[in-house]
């Protein structure tokens, strides 16, 4: 095989077997990899219906077809499970280097079955493919695992774990690689946890080799020269990282602050912007394999209470951290950040289940008896050692380690979770981008803003500026962008791209690596077979039209202040034209039509 290297590793943890099997090169071109074909598999073999931290819900690590090849950042990976955090189907993306590496060891994908008895690791060199004891590992964070695992086996060698955020099963703990790189959302850090699986490391020293080496590589030159050449991938996400945002969206009014509840503008913006970021704390922008962005920061906070060395905040990070808990500290929102990092955990759960526990806090649902201590939106050092005590499961953080959705209907008002299908909203506030709105209402996966960004058309005008305030044109461009983002997902390369290239750009990539012809109009069909697909899972898990909703606050509360003051949600008008567009009948169940249109029956 071609970009695809041909072979999938099963690791059956309760008895401890390796085997090796063939990669089907039909299911291979119809999903691409990652998070299509990972996806594909669990369904073949699970039961929809089991419980998430459960011996059965196999636990798929998947590259795509791009991954570890010279294609345009191509260092994703996929992390695909029943999600703990919302029952969905979760396939949390990753970058770096251990996709990558994982291919050059020859391997497109590992699938984990069963449980096993103790903490264990798996090596990965070339061919030699062992379980290992990790007992000496349990208990230690991302940063000393890692360390600790590249001093045992190979310095060179990659290395994707977890934290005690994953052993103590926090419901949206992450699996980490590369020390800061996570698969972050939906909690597949709690499945490896529950599995015993405290890390894989992998060492390669093969490679991915593509079929028309020529065409493949005039491809990838005009598809690095439209990156390198945009505003967005070229300049503002290279100087500013991904927090270049704040300003974009306060000025915009599409902030969220304060739990959703004072949402527009946010007075302390600019203090958290990266903007601010670049001048006080950066050290240096960072990239993953194969980047031409370097989105990331790598910051150092010298001294003061939160003193820390690490790498971040993203964007959604310095929000959830930052505006959504009222919080205007910089220094203080980079410690949060890094606890997650070390401790595994996702920062956007994190953040918005403190700032729902605040808003519980403040109309007396909560008291300082169950708290601990007072809580206040705008009160950082709560909010800092929150985010450490909720990794840790200690005192309140262990009620906050279930997400804000548990925290908020215990104790009686589920309407102040900011979620979609139990997973915490983005940075975006969808009555000020109403087809982001739409996006979190259908999301396969709950409240999630990369699978169908489209705050590009509706603030950053990208490939064309599209009123956020209105409903016209926002179903079919929600459609376009969610499967886009599928396919992307799936053939192994960075999202972010997609700011500068599209779908015809991942085709002549795809059909020069694979010897597959993918033109535009199948990488799309890719992408809709593929979100169908989970689409189908959730219905079969109890999902149904209803679930195609956000918080009544979103909905029928207006926005307080700024550019978009007064607007709200109009899910009502644009879900019935997104079901029709997409095939499906009035209670948004794909028809026998569809389902046949994309090989789903």
């Amino acid at each position: 095989m071609y970009g695809w290297v041909g072979q999938i590793l099963r690791i059956n943890l309760s008895d401890g077997t390796v085997k090796k099997e063939a990669l089907d090169p039909v299911e291979a071109k119809n999903y691409m990899g990652a998070r299509g074909l990972g996806t594909r598999l669990w369904l073949k073999e699970c039961d929809p219906k089991l419980e998430p931290l459960s011996e059965d819900n196999n636990l798929i690590f998947m590259t795509g077809a791009l991954t570890g090849t010279m294609a345009t950042n191509a260092g994703r990976y996929n992390v695909v499970c029943k999600a703990p955090l919302t029952g969905a189907m979760a396939a949390s993306n990753a970058g770096g280097y251990w996709g990558p590496e994982l291919k050059y060891a020859g391997y497109d994908g590992i699938i984990f079955e069963g449980k096993a008895e103790k903490p264990v690791y798996l090596l990965i060199n070339d061919d030699q493919v062992e379980l290992r004891c990790a007992e000496h590992l349990w208990g230690k964070d991302v940063n000393e695992t890692t360390d600790t695992l590249r001093e045992e086996v190979d310095i060179d060698a990659k290395v994707a774990c977890i934290g005690p955020g994953g052993e103590k099963l926090v419901k949206y703990a992450c699996v980490m690689n590369d020390y800061t790189r996570a698969a972050g959302r939906s909690g597949v850090g709690a499945v490896m946890g529950f599995k015993n699986l405290k890390a894989i490391v992998v060492k390669g020293t093969g490679a991915v080799r593509v079929a028309d080496p020529d065409a493949f590589f005039d491809a990838l030159v005009k598809a690095r020269e439209k990156v390198k050449n945009h505003p967005v991938t070229g300049q503002g996400l290279g100087m500013f990282g991904t927090q270049i945002l704040i300003n974009i969206l306060d000025e915009a009014g599409g902030f969220p602050v304060n739990n959703f509840r004072d949402s527009g503008t946010f007075s302390g913006a600019e203090a958290i912007s990266g903007e601010t970021l670049a001048k006080t704390y950066l050290v240096r922008n960072k990239g993953c394999m194969g980047c031409s962005i370097g989105c990331g920061r790598i910051v150092n906070v010298p001294e003061g209470p939160y003193r820390s060395f690490g790498e971040g905040p993203e964007y959604e990070a310095g929000w959830s951290f930052g505006a959504d808990c009222g919080i205007d500290d910089l220094a203080a929102i980079i410690k949060a950040n890094n606890y997650c990092n070390e401790l595994g955990v996702d920062p956007i759960t994190l953040g918005s289940t403190i700032a729902c526990a605040i808003e519980l806090y403040e109309i007396g649902a909560l008291t300082e008896k169950e708290t601990g201590r007072p809580l206040a939106f705008g009160d950082a050092e709560a909010m800092v050692e929150l985010t450490r005590m909720t990794a840790l499961r200690e005192g309140f953080g262990n009620e906050l380690a279930e997400g804000s959705y548990r925290l908020a209907s215990k104790y009686g008002h589920p309407e102040l979770s900011m979620t979609c299908k139990k997973q915490e909203m983005a940075a975006y506030d969808p009555r000020a981008l109403q087809g982001m709105g739409l996006n979190y209402a259908t999301n396969n996966r709950g409240g999630c803003h990369v699978r169908g960004y489209m705050t590009a058309p509706e603030i950053l005008g990208i490939p064309e500026k599209l009123d956020n305030l209105i409903t016209d044109g926002k179903a079919q461009w929600t459609k376009i962008f969610q499967d886009l983002t599928a396919a992307v997902d799936s053939s192994g390369i960075c999202l972010f791209l997609t700011f500068a290239i599209g779908a015809p750009e991942v085709a002549e990539q795809m059909t020069a690596a694979t010897g597959f012809d993918y033109t535009v109009e199948e990488v799309m069909k890719v992408g809709e077979r593929i979100w169908n697909m989970e689409r189908l899972f959730n219905i079969t898990n109890g999902f149904t039209k209803e679930d195609d909703t956000m918080p009544p606050r979103l909905l029928k509360e207006p926005v307080k202040v700024g550019p978009c003051k007064g607007a709200v949600n109009k899910l009502d008008v644009m879900l019935p034209e997104y079901y029709q567009l997409r095939g499906w009948d009035e209670n948004g169940v794909p028809t026998t039509g569809k389902l046949e249109e994309l090989g789903l029956q």
